[in-house]
């Protein structure tokens, strides 16, 4: 996978924007740049929605949890002790 970052001016951004895709498609970086000073930047889509990655998360959290315990302490304890800091 090419992983090349190559700057490009705004006008020749919005000129070849099709273009651009595909190169980003094949793994390219390409900073797009207004008078020379770096302004966004288009990357290859790593996937997944952020409804996806929460659900990860959660599932990683659980499990990690398993098998561990608040010894006599509720969570409405944890979070309140959480919020004094």
């Amino acid at each position: 996978m090419n992983t090349h970052t190559r700057g490009i001016g705004m006008f020749e951004a919005k000129t070849h924007l099709s273009e651009l895709v595909d190169r980003v498609e094949r793994g390219e970086t390409i900073v797009i740049t207004r008078h020379g000073e770096p302004v966004a930047r288009l990357v290859p889509y790593a996937g997944g929605s952020d409804r996806e990655e929460a659900g990860r998360a959660l599932q990683e959290i659980v499990a990690m949890s398993k098998g561990r315990s608040l010894k006599g302490v509720t969570l409405r304890e944890v979070i309140e002790e959480g919020r004094r800091f």
